[in-house]
């Protein structure tokens, strides 16, 4: 087969096409022949900062594809079955920029009929943002149709994939959703994917346009920037509310005052989906796999999500792409090279 490989860390250019053979899922492990390898932040970031678990490394967290052959001890009957991987890669050397790899058979999910670029844009980002809307002491353990009905979240920086993905599953939740972005374009992206309320925050109070629409503040904050926003996201808090940080965009430290914080109750909760507890990752698998049976999911331009696809050989290009914070998803082409 043929896969991407790097064996040692650095800047895109360490990505290598090379030909190895097909691995052979072990006990409890299925095969996946992938079609569409998805990539993210982490990506690149591991590429640059993570030693390499056994001298090389396969990128590359989320894809999808069809189950090929399974190891010992898993349901046969999975073989042929379309599905979306996530974390192929964490902890592992065998990630999805690739012909095949091989994961934990509960790293693979039905797909159904949805398409297989969709289910290359699940994991990570939709698994993150069933996290910050689930994580918050008076937010719902799991999603589903209904579930945030009188709740209003704020997504910061709704432009983005997990910006994107957290608009889509709070509004099938019914959640009021008010999301910022920096730019007219990036404002109807994040209506398409389905938000409420778009403040563009280089023109516009985001404090003042938000207490317009929900006077009382709002029970979540989708946060990606929270050094940043840190000083907006404490006055527009209701009591009990969360602020959930997934990411350190425009800063590595924040300050939060504690008595405007401590009065409401108000919790400011850091989300690593990698690291997240397994029973809330479990939950997040089930809700996004029944949000995509339910036709919630979209992806592509009319969905807020533009996406930029790569030929297997380009992934160094692909990379790149996230590295240089492109608008939309980015996805490899795995099959067919």
């Amino acid at each position: 087969m043929q896969t991407i490989v790097y064996e040692r860390t650095g800047d895109p250019s360490v990505l290598r096409l090379v030909d190895r053979p097909v691995p052979e899922p072990g006990p409890g492990e299925v095969l996946v022949r992938l079609a569409v390898s998805g990539v993210n932040p982490t990506d690149w970031k591991s590429r640059r900062q993570q030693p390499l678990p056994v001298g090389w490394q396969t990128p590359g967290q989320d894809g999808a594809g069809v189950v090929e052959a399974v190891g010992a001890g898993v349901d046969r009957g999975l073989t042929g079955e379309r599905v979306w991987v996530w974390e192929a890669a964490w902890q592992r050397p065998w990630g999805t920029a690739a012909e095949y790899t091989v994961v934990p058979v509960r790293q693979v999910v039905p797909l159904g009929d949805a398409s297989f670029e969709l289910g290359a844009c699940l994991g990570i980002p939709f698994l993150t943002a069933h996290r910050c809307l689930t994580v918050g002491e008076y937010m719902p353990d799991a999603l589903h149709a209904g579930a945030l009905s009188d709740h209003v979240v704020l997504v910061q920086g709704g432009a983005g994939a997990v910006g994107n993905a957290a608009i889509q599953l709070a509004r099938w939740g019914d959640a009021c959703v008010i999301a910022t972005v920096s730019s007219p374009e990036k404002a109807q992206l994040a209506a398409a994917a389905g938000a409420s309320f778009v403040v563009d925050y280089r023109e516009q109070d985001v404090v003042e346009e938000v207490r317009k629409i929900s006077p009382d503040g709002v029970h979540t904050v989708v946060e990606v920037s929270a050094a940043r926003n840190a000083a907006t996201d404490v006055q527009l808090l209701r009591p009990g509310g969360a602020v959930c940080v997934y990411a350190d965009d425009g800063g590595g430290e924040v300050t939060p005052p504690i008595r405007p914080l401590m009065a409401p109750n108000a919790r400011w909760q850091f989300v690593l989906v990698y690291t997240a507890p397994k029973a809330a990752k479990a939950q997040a698998v089930t809700d996004v796999a029944a949000a995509v049976a339910q036709g919630a999911v979209r992806v592509g331009g009319e969905a807020g999500l533009p996406l930029h696809r790569f030929p297997l050989a380009q992934a160094a290009d692909a990379h790149r792409a996230v590295e240089d914070a492109v608008v939309g998803k980015v996805l490899i082409d795995t099959a067919g090279q």
